[in-house]
């Protein structure tokens, strides 16, 4: 018999993962009541977690030292803990590997908790894959491990993550939350833990319908941010602003949704969970997901496109990559967040090394040692805007000072249309500037050469 012990009372929780969706939700379990084993196999991880020191960016180090605090939440390497689990849930990297889905995190998360699998118990998986994963691969293997059987004796969930780092409007409490089990059983308990967590959840009918739902979202918005970058490449040669375009379709209040372009795309979800969908389309019904492998040929290749414009804006100032120094503002992925994973920016600044210029960058939030060796990580500051040949202005972090940037760059390349128009930067334009507004005044207080993408 199913226990539900944990529906009325707050029992022992499992998150396995403690990365940027398995900390938050940790955190707020511990928050809510319940009492938190947080497993990561990373043992560098659980030692800093241990003293309180967050590497996530929606966890503050007194978030962690009050949840240490309380005596309920135990970051731990292995599993033994994790003993006697009312609830487990899954939230470790699906990665690709070599084009294909790498599911070997959910495997070896699978054979770890299926020994601690006991009666009564519910199981999630977060993590975003395939339709067709957690039926397929994930249940049987706790069965096979723990000797119970899915639906007559534990209980077993799909629920995709909505993580979105550094989002200070919506977050994991607030943000709906897509709910589903292996049979009614299993979505009653699922949805139950679930509604001790988040404001709202949101049930369907079946783990595969989870699954893709994750899938959908991230593929919509990587299909139609391949859309406005290929505008962009094409825009300025028909002499058009791509950038003022966009802001004049946004007005139409039906029927839009306002993309923009950006120097590539990074994080786990826009470079690799698409990926995931036309695999199993291609490996299940044997036909090429057209929308996906474009929009990854389109996306994959801005920052090579980046790396051209950059260069064509050297050589209009007589100069070649070879010896230019060029500063890049942001490493990370996305505006505020220090997360790296897939980041075209650090893409763009290993392709300009390569070519031999001197790549230096600025990013407040990026860990110094995600960095590559070919660059040089420093303070945003008057000196290294006035001594850089080229600025590539890669994540608008809110942390970066544009009037310094306006102030003090001699050349500006901003994927981002960050800057704003002044009347020494009247527009940021696909073409070149090179007045000065008073030519006696000497060396120009701003740069003399903008673009965007």
């Amino acid at each position: 018999m199913i226990n539900n012990r944990y529906m009325e009372e707050l029992g022992k929780l499992v998150v396995v993962g403690q990365g940027y969706v398995g900390l938050p939700l940790s955190m707020r379990a511990v928050a809510v009541g319940w009492r938190v084993v947080g497993v990561d196999v990373d043992e560098g991880r659980v030692k800093r977690l241990a003293a309180g020191q967050s590497y996530v960016d929606d966890v503050t180090d007194d978030d962690l030292r009050a949840a240490l605090a309380t005596g309920r939440y135990q970051p731990v390497a292995e599993y033994g803990p994790a003993e006697g689990f009312d609830v487990a849930v899954v939230t470790v990297p699906t990665p690709l590997a070599e084009g294909a889905p790498d599911l070997s995190y959910i495997a070896n998360a699978g054979r770890s908790l299926a020994r601690l699998v006991r009666p009564g118990a519910t199981v999630v998986l977060e993590s975003t894959t395939y339709p067709g994963t957690t039926d397929e691969l994930f249940g049987p293997l706790l069965e096979a491990g723990s000797g119970l059987v899915v639906g007559r004796d534990f209980r077993l969930g799909y629920s995709p993550e909505r993580i979105d780092p550094g989002n200070q409007t919506w977050n994991l409490e607030n943000t709906p939350k897509v709910v589903s089990g292996v049979d009614e059983a299993s979505l009653v308990a699922v949805r139950a833990f679930f509604d001790t967590i988040v404001t709202q959840t949101v049930p369907v009918s079946s783990t595969r319908t989870a699954e893709l739902t994750k899938l959908l979202e991230n593929t919509f918005r990587h299909v139609n941010i391949a859309l406005v970058n290929e505008l962009a490449m094409v825009a300025g040669q028909l002499g058009v602003d791509v950038w003022e375009a966009i802001e004049a379709a946004s007005t139409k209040p039906y029927g839009f949704m306002r993309f923009t372009p950006g120097p590539g795309v990074g994080g786990h979800c826009l470079p690799i969970d698409p990926s995931y969908l036309s695999w199993r389309v291609r490996r299940s019904l044997g036909r090429n997901f057209r929308f996906v492998e474009l929009a990854n040929d389109i996306n994959d290749h801005m920052p090579d496109h980046v790396v051209v414009r950059a260069t064509e804006m050297l050589n209009q100032s007589g100069l070649p990559v070879l010896g230019s120094r060029i500063l890049l503002l942001g490493l990370a992925y996305k505006k505020n967040s220090g997360d790296a994973r897939e980041s075209p920016a650090i893409r763009i600044a290993s392709l300009l090394a390569a070519r031999g210029a001197d790549v230096r960058a600025a990013d407040p939030h990026v860990d110094p040692a995600l960095v590559p060796a070919t660059v040089r990580l420093v303070a945003l500051d008057e000196t290294e805007l006035a001594a850089a040949d080229l600025v590539v202005i890669l994540v608008d972090h809110d942390r970066f000072p544009r009037e310094l940037v306006a102030a003090h760059a001699r050349a500006v390349l901003d994927t981002r249309r960050w800057l704003p128009a002044t009347p020494r930067i009247p527009a940021q334009r696909s073409a070149q500037v090179t007045e000065r507004l008073d030519p006696t005044a000497g060396p120009p207080a701003g740069p003399r050469l903008v673009e965007s993408l």
